[in-house]
């Protein structure tokens, strides 16, 4: 079944490629999700013939203008109703709290602060003191989408990026995710992930990327006339070594100013 699922996801939905740890699973419900459309399909066309057949002007060469009698419109929609009822409360949201309970600790994770603005993103590291320095909302200007207060000296070390986002395979990621300006969404197609950016809203959410290579970052939110240029991005997943030496070679950051 397993070999199916992946042949329908890759040969017939030409899915991208997987690069997360919960990316097979959301192929898996993609994939369920088109058998039964199909079988809905399958299903409404058989009916459709089936209706040609049986009220044909041959077979019914007189009209009726009684309409159907029977109960079994009545119970079907019960079923589907109770069907429905079944897939929310027994499935989707005991699924959903699952992955609520099964969020990383960020002393176990690589943490990311990444602020989208018309029309980039902005990703933010804490330096060697791995200590992210004080923000304030009255402190965000041009020169400092993160609100950073200068005076902290935890945010000395600290450093910032444009349109990359580094991480190390096989390390749970937490991105802490805002917007300077308007909604955006932060989508990461080979990790099958997706979270909006919100105006004065700090959204946490996780991915563990499996794979090493340049992961492309689109915006899922139409955002204003330049919206094409937020697919301008990318994740950058690399081997543990190579991240850190990456990390040591961001040795000076970008100086940060309070807005005045």
């Amino acid at each position: 079944m397993k070999e199916l699922n992946d042949w329908f996801a890759f040969k017939v939905l030409a899915l991208p490629e997987r690069a997360a740890l919960g990316a097979k699973p959301v192929d898996d419900l993609i994939v369920v999700v088109h058998y039964l459309m199909l079988a809905l399909f399958l299903g409404w066309v058989a009916y459709f013939i089936y209706t040609l057949w049986r009220f044909n002007a041959r077979r019914n060469a007189k009209a009726s203008y009684e309409g159907s009698k029977s109960s079994m419109p009545k119970y079907v929609e019960f079923a589907i109703v109770g069907f429905e009822a079944f897939l929310l409360l027994g499935l989707a949201i005991p699924m959903w709290a699952k992955n609520v309970q099964d969020f990383p600790a960020a002393d176990q994770s690589t943490l990311v602060q990444v602020v989208a603005e018309q029309f980039r993103w902005n990703a933010r590291y804490a330096g060697p003191d791995g200590k992210f320095g004080q923000q304030e909302m009255k402190l965000v200007a041009e020169n400092n989408v993160f609100g950073v207060d200068p005076k902290d000296p935890a945010s000395k070390d600290d450093f910032q990026i444009v349109n990359e986002i580094h991480v190390p395979v096989d390390k749970p990621v937490i991105i802490y995710l805002s917007s300077r300006d308007v909604i955006h969404s932060l989508k990461l197609v080979a990790m099958r992930t997706t979270q909006d950016a919100i105006p004065g809203l700090r959204i946490p959410f996780s991915f563990t990327p499996t794979k090493i290579g340049r992961f492309q970052i689109e915006c899922a939110q139409l955002c204003g006339g330049g919206h094409s240029a937020m697919a301008g991005g990318f994740v950058v997943v690399q081997d543990p070594k190579d991240f850190q030496k990456w990390l040591d070679s961001q040795s000076a950051p970008a100086p940060v100013v309070a807005n005045k």
